[in-house]
């Protein structure tokens, strides 16, 4: 058993939880999520913002053959997504509750993710509420720092204000990122970009999507 993984009860989440709030604290040294999996060795995609998990247990059934860890600070929600990994059988999957971008930046170690995943985040649309948005100039750096050589950031939202300050931010930091073609996951519908519960619900709505995936250049 993992240092960290919470065994409150309520939807049963079980092993497949991680609380960030558990886990030693940062200046003990670096923690590699890896090791919370049935096998480490494997390819590992992270997912910012997983919500009830839909992303997450619709691709991992399709790539048994990575791992996917899915991080959700709001606890009930990061409860709801294990407990759906754990009852769907899913050994490739994880989720952390607590803040994606602070344990991203304090306690993970360099290049271990394959592909990471920002979908549909929180647009904190007030001015004054713009730094608690997960793209920032120095997010963007740790995020280039997790990547594997040649890892991708995928990005899709709803919010032209929030797509704008993407682009916005993906401009200056072209230096650690280049701008791809994106392409849907293989668990995404017909005409779907993600396959999320927010997508389908804003596509209900009449909501237009923006995406992007950036691969990482650079050292």
């Amino acid at each position: 058993m993992s240092a960290g993984i919470s065994r409150r009860r309520g939807l049963d989440p079980g092993d497949w939880v991680v609380a960030l709030d558990e886990l030693p604290a940062p200046e003990q040294g670096r923690i590699d999520p890896r090791s919370w999996f049935e096998h480490p060795d494997r390819p590992l995609e992270f997912e910012i913002g997983s919500g009830k998990g839909t992303f997450l247990v619709q691709q991992a059934r399709l790539q048994r053959e990575t791992n996917f860890l899915g991080a959700e600070w709001a606890a009930a929600y990061a409860r709801h997504a294990a407990d759906r990994a754990r009852r769907h059988g899913l050994e490739n999957v994880r989720m952390l509750h607590g803040n994606a971008v602070e344990f991203i930046s304090h306690w993970c170690p360099d290049g271990i993710i394959d592909v990471l995943h920002l979908y549909f985040s929180d647009p904190w649309p007030k001015k004054r509420h713009h730094k608690r948005r997960v793209v920032q100039d120095e997010s963007l750096v740790q995020f280039h720092r997790l990547l594997r050589g040649n890892g991708q950031f995928r990005i899709v939202t709803d919010h032209i204000d929030l797509w704008h300050w993407y682009e916005e931010h993906m401009e200056r930091n072209a230096s650690m990122f280049e701008r791809c073609e994106y392409e849907p996951p293989a668990s995404a519908g017909e005409g779907e970009f993600v396959g999320t519960n927010f997508e389908r619900k804003f596509r209900i709505e009449g909501r237009s999507f923006n995406a992007m995936t950036l691969r990482k250049v650079g050292d």
